[in-house]
């Protein structure tokens, strides 16, 4: 059985959860690889990774390059004499640095391969309507998420469950079958699966501005879908319109409501204490969500301090 000497590679909450386990049982983890720090907010503070912040609290030997293909930083990888690589919601890798440990590079990505290949596959299996995801580990190649599947592991969506809420039961998912991947690496027992190719496969885009903006023409099956697979980041948005004013507003959270109605579309309707919008095939219940320059607040916080009127829409 050969000791595995690990780096590790990743950036975001989610890698740190998989790094936890890997510390937890008793891997040597011989360098930590993560974003250079970038500013961010409007004070442009300078913002590390969540990977970072564990790395230094772990005291892990922490490396950052601005440039994979840096000869510098391809030295300094060198020296670990790592074994294997881990990479973990990371970047690209060029080959010099997937090819340079003997045992591999592998990645785990959040998604039942070949499905969801890509940047966001947490937020569009839920966009997307599936009751199933999972978690896939696999040898990088040359190519994005098209690698030798080493391990697979499942769950289902519930029916009402946020990207949040998904991510991180994911992420302990994702940690259970990095582990079983390490076992089985050190035995030598790897048996990969090539990933096939045809044109059914769902690709994860990455998210941005304009497929994060809600379409009310959809159904409200759609909306409700968009509205979770994008909470509490990015959030959907949509521009809410009253008496010659217009508002960019996220919304974080929604029921739905199939129900006939002689509503618009997008018609805005109140009570006190409720928020529906009404959509093709019944309404959007909006439970929480934040007006520019305001806190994240439920619907009835909003109500209390502010009221739309008859023709109110959003669009």
């Amino acid at each position: 059985m050969e000791k595995l000497r690990i780096v590790f590679m990743g950036t975001p909450e989610f890698a740190v959860g998989i790094l936890d386990t890997i510390l937890k049982n008793n891997y040597e983890v011989v360098g930590v690889i993560t974003a250079a720090d970038k500013p961010a907010g409007r004070g442009q503070k300078i913002k590390y990774s969540a990977v970072k912040d564990y790395a230094l609290a772990n005291n892990l030997p922490l490396l950052q390059p601005t440039n994979l293909k840096d000869e510098d930083f391809l030295s300094e990888l060198k020296a670990l004499q790592a074994n294997l690589q881990i990479v973990v919601a990371f970047r690209m890798l060029p080959k010099v640095v997937w090819e340079m440990p003997s045992l591999g590079t592998f990645n785990l990505h959040a998604s039942l391969l070949p499905n969801y290949r890509g940047a966001a596959p947490i937020n569009w299996a839920i966009i997307n309507g599936e009751t199933k995801t999972g978690v896939t580990t696999f040898f990088i190649d040359d190519k994005i998420d098209t690698g030798a599947m080493i391990l697979s592991s499942e769950l289902a969506i519930q029916e009402s469950e946020s990207a949040g809420n998904l991510h991180d039961r994911l992420m302990e998912l994702g940690s259970h079958t990095v582990i079983d991947t390490l076992k089985l690496i050190e035995k030598g027992n790897v048996a990969t699966i090539i990933q096939k190719e045809d044109s059914d496969i769902t690709t994860a885009y990455k998210l941005n501005k304009e497929n994060c903006k809600i379409d009310w023409t959809k159904s409200a099956l759609e909306i409700n879908n968009l509205i979770r697979g994008l909470s509490p980041y990015p959030s959907s948005w949509c521009f809410f319109a009253d008496k010659n004013e217009e508002w960019n507003v996220k919304i974080y959270e929604a029921n739905l409501i199939n129900e006939e109605h002689q509503y618009a579309i997008g018609s805005i309707i109140c009570t006190k204490k409720e928020m529906k919008i009404a959509v093709k095939d019944g309404f959007i219940q909006i439970l929480q969500l934040q007006f520019p320059g305001k806190k994240k607040m439920s619907t009835s916080e909003l109500l209390n301090g502010i009221s739309f009127s008859e023709e109110a829409k959003v669009h």
